[in-house]
């Protein structure tokens, strides 16, 4: 079937019959139907522009959409990458403060063991000084014993007394290293 348009309406022309349809009647009715159908047609028209522009736009949103998803996966694969590297990058920072802060108590313990070791030695060094210096002091009153009980019962100066110890060899004293503080050595 053939579509009937608004120019076939117009143009169309009927019998006359003798008992037929009021001309003027079915003329209003057919310019009616051509109006009608003008403006469906102007309708339709602009629908099937506005489909067609609609069309045209979601096939442009399906290609950004499509671009999107690219770069959204694009995206996330950089951030994974990123977020690994930085994950290692943090490991090898930790690893290396590890590194740094192990090598830095190792400097403190053998400077804390430094420490001991010339502890030890001056605690050693003032021992045996006491000791010298003690020596020292019972020599000095060994002698000044000697010294009194000679002075005082008749006895000639050079003879030893009968009670007192011999006397031992007088200390020598040598001056040690001279640092910050002086000391002295006796032996």
């Amino acid at each position: 079937m053939q579509k009937i348009t608004p120019v076939d309406i117009q143009h169309k022309t009927f019998k006359k019959a003798l008992q037929g349809y009021d001309r003027a009647e079915v003329d209003a009715f057919l310019d009616e139907i051509i109006e009608t159908l003008e403006d469906e047609a102007h309708q339709r028209a602009a629908l099937e522009a506005e489909i067609a522009d609609l069309k045209e736009r979601v096939s442009h949103f399906k290609a950004m959409e499509e671009s999107l998803q690219n770069t959204l996966v694009l995206a996330q694969r950089t951030a994974d990458e990123v977020k690994a590297s930085a994950h290692k990058e943090a490991d090898l920072i930790r690893e290396q403060a590890r590194l740094a802060g192990e090598r830095e108590i190792a400097g403190y313990n053998d400077a804390i063991a430094d420490v001991r070791r010339e502890h030890q030695r001056a605690v050693e060094a003032a021992e045996k000084a006491r000791s010298e210096l003690r020596s020292l002091l019972m020599t000095h009153l060994a002698l000044l014993e000697r010294k009194e009980g000679s002075a005082g019962n008749g006895e000639p100066q050079g003879a030893p007394p009968q009670n007192v110890v011999p006397e031992p060899e007088p200390a020598k004293v040598k001056p040690a290293k001279k640092d910050d503080t002086t000391r002295i050595t006796v032996y």
